[in-house]
């Protein structure tokens, strides 16, 4: 799992069948430092309530669609929780 930010939304008119009525949303995946980490990519909201600005998990690979209601999605990359906050911890 990675943090990322929420910081766009995708409008698709065709999609797969099997992806109809799934959210993608553009995240931008970040450091523990909470700073930018790479390049942005389009992630399915697995939680189906994650919105622009909020702080969120994603997932990559298989286990992107394995977090979909229907296992057999083309996703690369899901969001599977909404962070409410972060701390850390010290050694």
């Amino acid at each position: 799992m990675q943090l990322a930010r929420v910081i766009g939304t995708v409008v698709a008119t065709v999609k797969a069948d099997n992806m109809e009525g799934l959210r993608l949303l553009i995240v931008q995946p970040l450091t523990r430092q909470l700073q930018p980490a790479g390049q942005a990519v389009v992630a399915a909201d697995a939680v189906e309530m994650a919105g622009p600005g909020e702080l969120v998990f994603i997932v990559g690979a298989r286990e992107a669609a394995e977090a979909m209601p229907n296992r057999f999605v083309p996703v690369d990359h899901a969001i599977v929780g909404i962070v409410d906050a972060v701390s850390e911890l010290r050694r």
